[in-house]
């Protein structure tokens, strides 16, 4: 049975689904007024191995990540670039599910975008103010009640009495109480805005998911994720306004992807240490991104660097060099891997064990490889190729890793250098192949001769 750990528990749990069989689970997504950067690919990436694996062990998963296409992020965004906003959100729409896509990231099941949602917030906002839960204000804003509900703070473990205490002086008069937040926010003159009973205006964020989850999954559903820095307020503040609305228990399950690093400081623009996903695919082959982003616990921490990034291309070349010249077997029998694999995922995931187990799979088909036993290679090579996809990597050939230009040598130049070479030793000018040959094993070039002639990998 599978074991996760639960951000509002802080501990592991046995999963037990709502219904046998089935998973909901709900990621909050992309607010999307820029590229998606290394912590979006953190939780991309996390929560895709989750679902992967859930559906490994035979679940039917319902995958839910949301799109927050409008907030004041977006608008100003759109205003600087003198654009719609609609324009905006729907390029940056189409450059994450680009940048995703190379990662090896499943698209969720379904997408909602909080503009399509207008109708369910503004239901939900209403129960809630019908209830006592929440109060339209003098200046046409409508905010949340957080002393109405006496849970508040059980999944980030603040007190309200300490956030009262610690909020700042020139707190919206507005507002009943310092910690109550917004849920709809009236337009300003020329403003987009939306039709409701408190005028115009547009929804709070944190309403948007709990009217979305609702709509996708019920008022009540398995596991909830996202990003560390969501943790507080915006899941806080889900889970009030959603158990305050329905009386019932918002989500079974929370589960929270650990922050990414880089060179052991914060990522952030003003050390110039940002990096957008297309920022670092330039530099990087998506499939190293993607495994030194799994070869980290989920909930860890994740520092970002140059040896990390060197680290993860090193054990993909030893799987993909121990797959190259092999047939993997379509469906190989289950092994004992199968079985540490999956001890492995069913222990909240760990995919540092997970991965151990490939590399123990690749040490014997390289056994086999080397004993000339080809049908037991084929089934490790099989083995290998299985678990790996489940993780999302190993899913290529493996000349296109192991010839993957990473450099001003691409492709065309090393094959017209091993023509030339071809020449010089059909006429025997054996000083210039073995020039050949050393040339490009300097650029990390390496040459494997045989009798149906020369193949190459990098190094």
């Amino acid at each position: 049975m599978i074991q996760l750990y639960s951000t509002l528990s802080r501990k592991k749990e046995t999963f037990q689904p709502i219904e046998p069989g089935k998973v909901g689970i709900y990621v909050c997504g992309m607010t999307v007024y820029d590229y998606c950067h290394l912590g979006h690919a953190r939780v991309l990436v996390a929560f895709d191995v989750i679902t992967r694996y859930f559906r490994h062990r035979g679940y039917d998963v319902h995958y839910v990540r949301n799109i927050t296409d409008v907030d004041d992020k977006i608008l100003d965004r759109a205003r600087e670039n003198g654009e719609d906003f609609h324009v905006l959100t729907d390029r940056m729409i189409e450059a994450m599910h680009v940048d995703e896509g190379a990662l090896g990231v499943l698209r969720p099941n379904e997408e909602p975008r909080a503009t399509e949602y207008m109708d369910e917030m503004i239901d939900m906002i209403r129960t809630l103010v019908d209830k006592g839960h929440a109060y339209p204000a003098d200046n046409g804003d409508v905010y949340f009640a957080v002393s109405t509900f006496d849970d508040y703070g059980k999944l980030s473990r603040k007190k309200l009495e300490d956030l009262v205490a610690g909020a700042r002086v020139e707190v919206q008069e507005a507002k009943a109480s310092p910690a109550d937040f917004v849920l709809w926010k009236s337009a300003k003159p020329g403003e987009v805005s939306w039709p409701s009973p408190w005028g115009e205006g547009r929804p709070g964020w944190h309403i948007e998911c709990s009217a979305m989850s609702r709509s996708r999954l019920g008022r009540t559903f398995d596991i909830h994720g996202g990003g560390p820095d969501l943790m507080f307020p915006h899941h806080e503040n889900e889970i009030a306004q959603s158990e305050c609305a329905h009386e019932q228990p918002f989500v079974n399950y929370w589960m929270h992807a650990g922050a990414v690093r880089v060179n052991h400081e914060k990522m952030s623009k003003s050390l110039g240490n940002f990096f957008t996903i297309r920022d670092i695919l330039q530099e990087h082959d998506p499939e190293v991104v993607r495994y030194f982003l799994i070869s980290s616990h989920y909930r860890s921490q994740i520092d970002y660097t140059p040896d990390s990034l060197a680290d993860a291309r090193s054990a993909l070349m030893k799987f993909y060099q121990a797959l190259d010249g092999v047939e993997p077997a379509k469906d190989p029998a289950e092994t004992e891997h199968d079985q540490r694999f999956m001890a492995a995922m069913d222990d909240d995931f760990n995919t540092v064990e997970a991965t151990a187990v490939l590399h123990a799979v690749t040490a014997e088909l390289n056994r086999c490889k080397k004993a000339g036993e080809t049908e037991q290679s084929s089934a490790m090579a099989g083995v290998l190729k299985r678990l790996g996809g489940v993780l999302g990597v190993l899913e290529r050939e493996p000349a296109s890793f192991l010839q993957a230009d990473t450099g001003d040598l691409n492709a065309d130049r090393i094959e017209g250098l091993i023509e030339e070479r071809r020449q010089a030793k059909k006429n025997k000018d054996f000083g210039e192949a073995d020039r050949i040959r050393d040339e490009l094993l300097e650029q990390g070039i390496v040459l494997e001769d045989s009798r149906e002639g020369t193949t190459w990998r990098r190094e």
